[in-house]
């Protein structure tokens, strides 16, 4: 009886593909064997060796897998020797091929985004189209004009509006370090601390407010981008490198731009809790003259102490690093 079942069961439709091609096969078989042997007469290759792995993560299957598959189950045929790791394999030889391809990619990203309840498969798919519509490639604001949508008319370049943002920063900072003054108690501080701000304001001014470490014509030693545009986190303050390999390109598209203000240009040995108590204590029984200016605007308003940080790399909590007093104070020449 059970032999006369398994010869009028019904067939299952499967979806089959090699593993060189983008066409899929629709194949009826009732077992494992029947759809081997299909499935390598329509694709013309030898039934020895051969054998069949899921589409999505390379998962081989065998005879009892192949029961529990879905109707229209994506599988690929493999001949001996060959192996699958699943789909961001045909991502990967797309990736291989010239810029024309992308289309395609892009295409078959959003049918398996159409056709896929998988978590994980789907942030995958997603994340990869967010970065194949990319349009990193144009500068112009008539050659974009998504990217620049909710921006002022007056940026005509991606790179002016990304060199007001990186000033922006920076501007606020300055703006920090003036609105100390206030909270100083001594007059006489107050009024050296106000000396040394201003003669960092206007090396800052000259300097354009360091807005080109976000402007990727800018020289190498100068961006904190590569020259297509891509910025990668430098990891929390008291780490070397981000563990988690951050990177963002907010020159590719408007959701880029966005989600790229929430990055931080963090201050390692940190801006309120030290370095400006820093500075206005030194000048407690010091003049403006005697305090080594130049080495706090470094740790103020430079990459020396500046780290670009994704948002999840950030640590709120107190660095507990503290400025190089001997760096404070200016050094007095030997007579």
């Amino acid at each position: 009886m059970g032999i006369m079942f398994g010869l009028f069961k019904k067939p299952k439709l499967i979806k089959l593909r090699g593993l060189s091609e983008n066409k899929k096969y629709g194949i009826a078989a009732r077992s494992l064997k029947e759809l081997l042997k299909k499935g390598c007469k329509m694709l013309q290759v030898p039934l020895p060796g051969s054998h069949i792995c899921l589409y999505e993560d390379g998962t081989e299957v065998t005879d009892d897998y192949f029961k529990t598959l879905a109707v229209n189950a994506e599988l690929v045929l493999l001949t001996k020797g060959q192996n699958w790791k699943g789909f961001v394999c045909d991502i990967g030889q797309l990736l291989g091929f010239s810029d024309r391809h992308t289309d395609i990619l892009i295409e078959s990203a959003q049918d398996l985004l159409m056709d896929e309840h998988s978590e994980k498969r789907r942030r995958i798919l997603t994340d990869l189209l967010h970065n194949l519509k990319d349009t990193s490639d144009v500068e112009e604001r008539e050659q974009d004009e998504d990217w620049f949508q909710g921006i002022e008319s007056r940026f005509k370049t991606k790179s002016d509006y990304m060199k007001f943002n990186c000033e922006n920063r920076i501007r606020g900072y300055m703006k920090d370090v003036e609105g100390y003054a206030s909270s100083i108690q001594s007059a006489k501080v107050q009024r050296e601390y106000k000396e040394v701000v201003d003669c960092m304001a206007e090396k800052l001014k000259s300097a354009k407010y360091n807005g080109c470490y976000f402007v990727r014509k800018e020289k190498e030693r100068s961006r904190l981008c590569t020259k297509e545009g891509w910025f990668s986190c430098q990891g929390a303050f008291d780490q070397d490198k981000c563990s988690s390999l951050h990177s963002i390109n907010p020159y590719g598209n408007r959701e880029s731009r966005i989600v790229f203000s929430t990055w931080n240009l963090d201050h390692r040995i940190e801006k309120r809790r030290t370095i400006i108590p820093a500075l206005a204590k030194a000048l407690q029984g010091h003049k403006s003259n005697d305090i080594n200016w130049d080495y706090f605007y470094r740790l103020l308003f430079t990459k020396e102490n500046l780290k670009l940080v994704h948002i999840v790399c950030h640590k709120k909590r107190a660095h507990d690093l503290l400025c190089d007093s001997r760096q404070i104070y200016k050094k007095r020449k030997k007579i």
